[in-house]
C-alpha cells in the first residue's frame, strides 16, 4: 500500500509544516512503510491531485491518502478518490473544525500517525448534490443554510479580529448573527412528497453529527446507513433559539417536548432546496458558496475511510436509539 499525505499549509496546527513532514517520514521509517508527502497549492489541488494519482494506478495497488487539514480538505480528497475502488481516505484533523473526524470520538487518537498508517478501512456514506444544475460534487460530512451557515462565515472574519480565537470565534459569531436574527426563506421537497415552504432559522443536511467545531446539532446521524439527516428548525423568536443553543449544541435538544413543534427531523435519500428569493448561501464542509437550487441524493457506502488503531466506527447510545425508534 501507498501513503500519500496531503497537506494543507494552511492547517498546521502542531507546529508547522516541516514539523509535520518530520513526525510523517519518522513514523513510516518506524512501522518500515514508505510514507510520501504532497503540499497543496490551491484550493481544489488536492481532488485534482488525488484523482490523477488513482487514475496513473495501472496496477490496482491500494493507496491511502491523509488529508492533513480540516473539513474542507477531507472533502477535496474523498472527491478525488471518489469512484476509485484502489482508494482509501484517511485524515489528520489539523483545521479549525475537523468536525467529520468528531463522528469517531476523540481528535487526539487521529493526531497518531503511527495509528492512522497501522489502521483500517471502514464504509462511510457521502452526499452527492447538484447547485443550480452543475455539475455533481460531494460532501463528506454536512450542509447548512441559514443560521449555522451564517455563523460559520462570520467567523471566517471574526478569527482573523485581534486576540480572537478558536471557539471564542465561533461563540461570538453565534451573539453576532443572533442579534441580526439571520435565517433563510426556503422551499424544501422531500422525496416522499412533503414540502416546506417559509421562512426558517436553519436547516442542517448530513451525513455526520457535527459542525462548528463540535455543535451535536445532527445527533442521529450514522455515517453507513445508507440515508440523509435532515433537521429543520423553524423560525423561532431570538430569545427561545438563545434558550435552546446550549442543548443543541450538546445535541440532547430533540428529547425536549417543548421543542417538538420547532423542530422537523427526518431521514431520507434525496432531498431539493430552493431559495424563495435571493440565492441561499450554502456550506458544505465548512466551504461556502451562493445557490438558488440545490439537489440532494445519498450515495450509499461511497468512501472507504481509514480509522486509526483502536478506532471504531460510532455507535448511537441508548436515548438516540430511543429516539430513532420511536
Amino acid at each position: 500500500m501507498r501513503h500519500i499525505f496531503i497537506i494543507n499549509p494552511l492547517a498546521g496546527k502542531r507546529g508547522g509544516k516541516q514539523k509535520l513532514e518530520a513526525e510523517i517520514r519518522a513514523a513510516g521509517k518506524k512501522l518500515g512503510v514508505k510514507t510520501e508527502i504532497y503540499e497543496t497549492k490551491a484550493q481544489g489541488d488536492g481532488a485534482i491531485f488525488v484523482k490523477k494519482v488513482c487514475e496513473e494506478n495501472k496496477t490496482g495497488e491500494r493507496i491511502r491518502f491523509y488529508a492533513c487539514g480540516g473539513d474542507g480538505a477531507l472533502n477535496e480528497v474523498a472527491n478525488g478518490a471518489f469512484g476509485f475502488s484502489c482508494a482509501e481516505v484517511g485524515c489528520l484533523p489539523l483545521g479549525t473544525g475537523n468536525d467529520y473526524v468528531r463522528n469517531y470520538g476523540s481528535l487526539r487518537q487521529f493526531l497518531d500517525i503511527e495509528a492512522q498508517i497501522k489502521g483500517q478501512p471502514a464504509d462511510s456514506d457521502l452526499i452527492r448534490y447538484r447547485a443550480d444544475g452543475g455539475l455533481p460534487r460531494l460532501c463528506v460530512n454536512m450542509f447548512n443554510i441559514g443560521f449555522d451557515c451564517n455563523v460559520v462565515d462570520q467567523t471566517s472574519r471574526v478569527k482573523n479580529w485581534p486576540l480572537v480565537k478558536g471557539s471564542f470565534a465561533y461563540l461570538l459569531s453565534v451573539a453576532i448573527i443572533l442579534i441580526k436574527k439571520k435565517g433563510a426563506d426556503l422551499r424544501i421537497c422531500y422525496e416522499d412528497g412533503y414540502v416546506f415552504d417559509g421562512k426558517l432559522l436553519l436547516i442542517a443536511i448530513a451525513n455526520g453529527c457535527y459542525c462548528g467545531g463540535g455543535v451535536k446539532g445532527v445527533p442521529l446521524s450514522v455515517l453507513d446507513d445508507g440515508l440523509m439527516d435532515v433537521s429543520l428548525i423553524r423560525d423561532v423568536p431570538r430569545g427561545t433559539f438563545v434558550q435552546m443553543f446550549p442543548k443543541y449544541a450538546k445535541g440532547t435538544h430533540l428529547m425536549e417536548e417543548k421543542l417538538q413543534g420547532l423542530i422537523d427531523y427526518r431521514k431520507c435519500k434525496r432531498l431539493t432546496v430552493t431559495a424563495n428569493r435571493a440565492a441561499m448561501r450554502l456550506c458544505t464542509d465548512g466551504e461556502i458558496t451562493d445557490a438558488k437550487q440545490v439537489t440532494f441524493e445519498v450515495v450509499p457506502k461511497g468512501m472507504r475511510f481509514s480509522l486509526p488503531e483502536g478506532v471504531g466506527a460510532r455507535q448511537l447510545d441508548d436515548c438516540e436509539e430511543e429516539l430513532v425508534s420511536g
